[in-house]
């Protein structure tokens, strides 16, 4: 069967022929020649979004062709009339006009737009193309005009909600749905950074939540066509040059070095938590500020033009410019420069996401973490005796904790190391980073427990951590599962009667109601039998041997929940009731069959992990 409609899908602009349908239904090879086209497109849109914010960039601060906002030193004079610190806040007013009317096209529905971990997570893999273009436009305007956001977050919306879309059209099914929206996001990273394993692995971390032989096709093709396709639309150095020469001193790297890139690693963990932390205080206080949501943006663009203005431009847009300035082995940054530049920052980003830019904190991230092992590099050997005799460089640092930092708020271990791997091409030192963002992913789990977008997640109430999915064993609700035939019996009814009506032999449970037709709870035919043996005729009331008066089920309630409700209620079947105020008996569902669905269930998922039939 097809998936079902849900209505952050619609039903599609164009449909796939049935016989292609079938087809790509059927066949693994169709699935990654599918794959291969989502990369392609995927690697279209990033250069698109790429191209429009570089040029708005250069339009609103003057700057020269292919110049990054954040190399300069200090803010252009002639640009935007000779105050280019207001340059974000005419992306918040921008952005707050196109909130206003994305909103309002949303008309009644204002639901927020499902990104792809949630989409894969709850809605198997389906998503908005619309709301996911609408997102990439505010993203572009977000980063153009100087916010501290990075694009990633709109690449990898747009992409994979093309991918979802391109998925609809051909009606493929749940699991493979959510391996193309994983193909979309692979497809995006890996063109936003020339490193198509960090694209896949992005996606088997992140974005599917698990890696299987089923998988690794298509989602690394995705990667290799996304990459390439950027590559031949926008031929540009790498995305940070990193000699491996530069990352040590003249003593090698070896298995010593382990020690202080744990301790980095600790370090980025706990910064990166402050940081997190940060970014909801602020939301936080706009919320309490009582504006508008389209004006906070303007008063968040001010602040950040105004931190620009009084530090550095620095810490507008992602930071690409200034990363390659401070990962170049020829850098040399005071410490105290460095450690105002963390800070500045890292407000800049809490301030932008806070007041309602959109974007992430994944390029942030990274600036923060280089930034960061910079100056560990520089203070260690202060608090470290014997620190100088590691054989790691400045610039190695900076690499350590630049995959540290990023894994603590995007999440993704093997992401980051493969990051490392593909921009150094050092396997010593990949080995270094591996061991770092393991410690900094362990104590973030252990002690915060969120990636910032799980993070996002919890503070609207969703209960998500990952990609994993669980959508399905939200929809295999009690209402799905229960029987409908059922013929309640008034608990007035003589008991007399009721032994006659239900003979031993006969169904075992009866669903009583009141004189309102109001649930009452169930009569178990064997004990009501015998009760009146015991008694030597008929006991005086039906009443003397209704049970569960108080415990029952909504159509509503998932299967978790159902479980949880029998081993309280310690029954073996439960009423299913429209609601509690009307307690209008709809159904009856018994603890075998929910079980029964449940493993049903878990073994086609299982059996869709590994590739199988279904």
């Amino acid at each position: 069967m097809s998936p079902s409609r849900s209505p952050l899908a619609t039903a599609p602009l164009v449909q796939a022929p049935a016989r292609l349908r079938a087809w790509v239904r059927g066949s693994e090879v169709a699935l990654v020649l599918l794959a291969a086209v989502t990369g392609c497109v995927g690697g279209l849109a990033v250069a698109a979004m790429s191209g429009a914010s570089q040029l708005l960039r250069e339009v609103l601060y003057r700057l020269p062709a292919g110049q990054r906002l954040s190399s300069l030193t200090d803010l252009p004079t002639e640009g935007l009339m000779g105050l280019p610190f207001l340059a974000p806040a005419l992306g918040g007013a921008v952005l707050g006009l196109l909130l206003l009317v994305s909103t309002r096209g949303r008309g009644k529905n204002k639901r927020a737009v499902v990104d792809p971990i949630e989409a894969n997570a709850l809605h198997g893999g389906r998503m908005s193309l619309r709301g996911s273009l609408d997102v990439a436009v505010q993203n572009v305007v977000s980063n153009g005009s100087g916010a501290s956001v990075g694009l990633e977050a709109g690449y990898t919306q747009v992409a994979a909600g093309i991918a979802s879309r391109l998925g609809i059209a051909f009606e493929m099914r749940r699991s493979d749905l959510r391996t193309l929206v994983g193909c979309g996001s692979a497809a995006a990273i890996a063109a936003a950074f020339g490193s198509p394993l960090t694209g896949a692995f992005y996606a088997f971390e992140l974005i599917i939540g698990t890696y299987t032989i089923a998988t690794l096709a298509p989602v690394v093709v995705a990667a290799l066509c996304g990459s390439l396709v950027m590559r031949a639309l926008a031929p540009q150095t790498a995305f940070v040059d990193v000699g491996a020469l530069a990352l040590a001193k003249s003593t090698a790297v070896d298995a010593g070095d382990t020690l202080p890139c744990l301790a980095l690693g600790l370090l980025c963990a706990g910064l990166a938590v402050l940081l997190m932390r940060g970014v909801a205080l602020v939301e936080q206080g706009f919320r309490a500020s009582r504006l508008p949501a389209a004006v906070r943006p303007i008063l968040g663009g001010l602040c950040v033009g105004g931190l620009a203005l009084a530090t550095t431009p620095q810490v507008l847009s992602a930071g690409h410019g200034a990363l390659h300035i401070y990962l170049a082995p020829e850098a040399s940054v005071g410490l105290g420069a460095l450690a105002g530049l963390v800070v500045a920052k890292a407000a800049a980003s809490a301030i932008s996401i806070g007041s309602g830019f959109r974007g992430g904190l994944f390029f942030a991230s990274l600036f923060l973490g280089a930034l960061v092992g910079r100056l560990f590099a520089g203070l260690a050997p202060m608090l470290w005796p014997g620190f100088e005799q590691f054989g790691l460089a400045p610039v190695g640092y900076a690499v350590v904790g630049m995959s540290a930092f990023a894994v603590a708020i995007v999440g993704g271990p093997l992401t980051m190391t493969f990051l490392a791997l593909e921009m150094t091409g050092s396997f010593p030192v990949t080995g270094l980073v591996l061991a770092s963002v393991i410690a900094s992913s362990l104590t973030v789990r252990k002690t915060f427990g969120y990636s910032f977008a799980t993070w996002r997640f919890h503070l609207r109430g969703e209960t998500i951590r990952s990609a994993h999915d669980v959508g399905w064993m939200r929809n295999l609700t009690v209402g799905r599962m229960m029987r409908k035939d059922i013929r309640p019996v008034s608990l007035d009814t003589p008991m007399a009667t009721f032994l006659r009506a239900h003979p031993l032999g006969s169904p075992s449970r009866v669903v009583v109601v009141d004189a309102h037709d109001r649930y009452a709870g169930i009569v178990l035919v064997p004990e009501a039998h015998a009760r009146a043996a015991e008694n030597g005729g008929d006991p005086a009331r039906l009443a003397d041997v209704v049970r569960y008066p108080t415990s029952f089920l909504l159509a509503d309630m998932s299967v978790k929940q159902a479980a949880a409700a029998f081993d309280q209620a310690e029954s073996e079947a439960l009423a299913v009731l429209d609601d509690t105020q009307s307690r209008k008996v709809i159904g009856l569902l018994t603890e075998s069959h929910t079980l029964k669905r449940y493993s049903e269930e878990l073994d086609r998922q299982r059996r869709a992990m590994l590739g199988e039939a279904a």
